[in-house]
C-alpha cells in the first residue's frame, strides 16, 4: 500500500504557527490536499493530538501522535508514538523537563490547546521552543519506553539539527529513519555520513501555516494504514 503523508506539521499550539493552524484546518487542509497520513508535531507537546486525532477519522486520514523535542543541545526530533496515551504520557515527561520560562506572546506567539471544534481550552503558559533537559543521546531509548520512535528532523538544516548542532551523527546512534528538507541532497548526505546509508530518508513540510502542508508528493509503502503499520515502515527501510 503506497500512502502520501507529512509527518512534520505545527498546530496552534507551537507559538512559531499561525493563529489559524486549528485542528480542523489543519486536517481540512490536509484532506483537501488528498494526504494520507498526517502528524501534527508541535514544538515539545503532544496536547493538541487528541483534537486531531478526533477529526481524522472523519476524512478518511491516519493522524499519528506526535511532537518535535528540542533536546538538551537543541537538535529538533521527531517523535511519532503508537497511541494517543503514549504520546500523553510523553508530554508529561517532557513538560517536567522544561524550563519555567514565560511565554511572551508578543514576541514569540501564542500557544493554545484546542479541542475538535476548535475552542480554545488552555493556554501553555511557559515557553515551549526551550530545550528540554533531555540529552540528544537518551531519546531512543526514552522514546522506545513509551512505544515511539525518533526521527531527527531536518537534518540538512543549517540550525537545530542533528548535523548543524552536534556536527557528526553519534557512532552509538540507532535511529532508523531520518527527515530532510530538500530531497535532492540526500544521497550527498549518505555519502558524508555512512550511518545514513542504512535509514529510511523521508521528507515533510515542516508546515507552521496552512497553505504550506505538504502536497501528496511524498509516499510510504505501508502494510496497512495503521499507526503501528506506518511506524514499522518508517523504521524498517526497503532494501
Amino acid at each position: 500500500m503506497l500512502l502520501s503523508y507529512d509527518l512534520h506539521i505545527h498546530s496552534c499550539l507551537s507559538p512559531c504557527a499561525d493563529d489559524d493552524m486549528l485542528p480542523s484546518d489543519v486536517i481540512g487542509m490536509a484532506a483537501l490536499k488528498g494526504l494520507d497520513i498526517i502528524a501534527v508535531t508541535d514544538h515539545n507537546s503532544c496536547k493538541n493530538c487528541p483534537a486531531v486525532i478526533k477529526l481524522a477519522g472523519k476524512y478518511g486520514i491516519t493522524a499519528i501522535p506526535g511532537m518535535e523535542l528540542t533536546t538538551a543541545e537543541e537538535v529538533h526530533i521527531l517523535c511519532l508514538f503508537e497511541s494517543l496515551d503514549s504520546a500523553m504520557r510523553f508530554d508529561g515527561f517532557v513538560t517536567q523537563r522544561l524550563p519555567a520560562f514565560p511565554n511572551n506572546e508578543e514576541i514569540f506567539g501564542k500557544q493554545r490547546i484546542a479541542d475538535e471544534n476548535d475552542e480554545i481550552t488552555g493556554i501553555i503558559p511557559n515557553l515551549l521552543i526551550n530545550a528540554a533537559a533531555v540529552g540528544f543521546d537518551e531519546v531512543y531509548d526514552i522514546v522506545s519506553e513509551y512505544n515511539g520512535i525518533m526521527i531527527p528532523a531536518h537534518i540538512d538544516k543549517s540550525s537545530s539539527s542533528l548535523l548543524s548542532n552536534l556536527g557528526f551523527i553519534p557512532p552509538d546512534s540507532k535511529f532508523a529513519c531520518a527527515e530532510v528538507m530538500n530531497p535532492e541532497i540526500a544521497e550527498k548526505l549518505k555519502n558524508e555520513n555512512p550511518y545514513l546509508r542504512e535509514c529510511r530518508i523521508i521528507t515533510d513540510s515542516d508546515a507552521h501555516s496552512l497553505g504550506h502542508i505538504s502536497e501528496p508528493l511524498n509516499f510510504l509503502e505501508t502494510a496497512g494504514r495503521s499507526t503501528p503499520d506506518i511506524l514499522y515502515a518508517l523504521t524498517h527501510p526497503c532494501k
